[in-house]
């Protein structure tokens, strides 16, 4: 799939996100599977999936394109979005339509900055669609100063930098969708129908919803603490 037919699949659309770590219930490939197949049913635009197993699976049974990531933790980075070329290629070989990767300022396994890495990665992979999961305006602005073909916000409220901040920020998805050349891709904190109409209203190409589709244990827990919430008001 080349960037224009990709671009225009995703505009003004809904991306789910279908992942499952080794710790939560559904953490399997044949599940994300069919979690995508569903997503698919219900309209989705794309899909966002971690892990090669997964987004193979994911390709045999769906014709949605698939956003790629692979998180992996190493122990001298907080970086674990895609960290290393190891994943850049497990992503290519899988599949990936698209692939994601941390585009924070933050110090990469290797001891590279985002700028010394994607540069290797650009001269790689020339024809690939990169995605820059984001935490601030910086790093979007920087992401689009190094070549990537979008930008998310995916890691709004995830550094050190962002603790706290409530997403999904609809000022900074403003901000963003009117300085930004590349499009926006606005991730994080919509569990709301409304949400999602205002990510959009506010500029968004298109946006990705994880939690609040995808992930049972999550959205159970939030409704049984509503309970007790209002129980105690």
């Amino acid at each position: 799939m080349n960037k224009d037919e990709f671009f225009k699949k995703i505009k003004r659309g809904l991306i789910v996100s279908c992942q499952a770590l080794p710790e939560e219930p559904l953490y399997s490939s044949f599940i994300m599977g069919r979690m995508a197949l569903a997503a698919q049913e219900g309209g989705a635009s794309a899909i966002r999936a971690n892990t090669p197993g997964d987004i193979k699976e994911i390709k045999s049974l769906t014709d949605l394109p698939v956003i790629g990531l692979y998180k992996a933790v190493y122990d001298n980075s907080m970086v674990y979005i895609t960290p290393t070329m190891t994943e850049i290629d497990a992503l290519i070989d899988a599949g990936s339509d698209a692939i994601a990767m941390d585009a924070t300022d933050r110090v990469r396994p290797d001891g590279q900055s985002i700028t010394e890495f994607f540069c290797e990665v650009r001269e790689k992979y020339p024809n690939m669609i990169f995605m820059a999961d984001c935490a601030t305006e910086e790093d979007a602005l920087r992401a689009e100063t190094l070549g990537f073909d979008m930008a998310g916000t995916t890691l709004r409220g995830y550094t050190a930098e962002t603790k706290g901040i409530s997403t999904p920020d609809i000022n900074l998805i403003k901000k963003l969708s009117e300085k930004l050349n590349i499009p926006l891709i606005a991730e994080g904190g919509i569990w709301e129908r409304e949400q999602l109409t205002d990510v959009f209203i506010n500029g968004a190409y298109a946006a990705v919803v994880g939690t609040a589709i995808t992930r049972p244990r999550d959205i159970t827990r939030r409704f049984v603490e509503s309970i007790s919430e209002r129980l105690h008001e």
